[in-house]
């Protein structure tokens, strides 16, 4: 697995760097598959590459520019996110590399494992998302618990989205380490409530991003 160190940038640039690593996969038609750890400053706004310009998505990217928060527009699809104390992963493989990878679902399944491993090195047991009951009315993209997930006691950790192109997949997702209720309630205007979203601090409360970090990216070049 071809690694790319950890480093913090706009949500222009981390935006960018996905989308390059993704076509330098597709124009070297390369069968290892490409992992990637990052995080966002300043903090910033991401809208899914299928969100119109309903009054909610005007109304959340009104609101993070009068508070200074850049807005970006993923290449995958999903909802509204604030990229703000997380740490965020990209993976980019052959479909062909991934058991059953035609099938979305399994392909969701294959990819977080991998995160869901790592966690289990961390004495976390995580588990995929249930999409059967899954709610559609939120704006805010991490209360919503599809199949795409990965939660913790049933409680989402990491939301993931993923884009094709040419016969390759770009997985990439928020793993959660904290939030700041206040203002995400203020964003998106609707109530986020602890019984729908786990952190990292809560579940880990003596490891430090930079911790985490080392630990993942020990565990990936293993």
């Amino acid at each position: 697995m071809r690694y790319i160190k950890f480093g913090t940038y706009t949500g222009e640039e981390n935006m960018r760097i996905d989308s390059e690593l993704l076509e330098e996969a597709i124009q070297t038609q390369t069968e290892e598959p490409i992992f990637r750890l990052y995080s966002w400053s300043p903090m910033c706004i991401s809208l899914g590459r299928n969100q119109d310009g309903c009054k909610s998505v005007e109304r959340i990217v009104e609101a993070g520019k009068n508070i200074g928060i850049d807005v970006v527009r993923r290449v995958t699809g999903g909802r509204a996110l604030l990229h703000d104390d997380e740490i965020t992963y990209s993976y980019i493989t052959p479909i062909s590399a991934v058991p059953d990878g035609e099938s979305v679902s399994k392909s969701y399944q294959y990819i977080s494992g991998i995160l869901i491993d790592f966690f289990k090195t961390l004495s976390v047991e995580l588990t995929i998302g249930n999409d059967k009951h899954a709610s559609t009315k939120h704006d805010y993209c991490m209360l919503i618990s599809t199949g795409a997930d990965v939660c913790y006691q049933g409680k989402k950790i990491i939301g993931s989205a993923q884009f094709r192109k040419n016969g390759y997949i770009l997985q990439h997702g928020s793993i959660l380490f904290g939030y700041d209720k206040n203002l995400l309630e203020k964003l998106f205007n609707e109530k986020v409530s602890s019984d729908c979203i786990a952190t990292i601090k809560e579940i880990l409360p003596d490891i430090t991003k930079e911790e985490f970090v080392k630990a993942f990216e020990e565990y990936i070049l293993s």
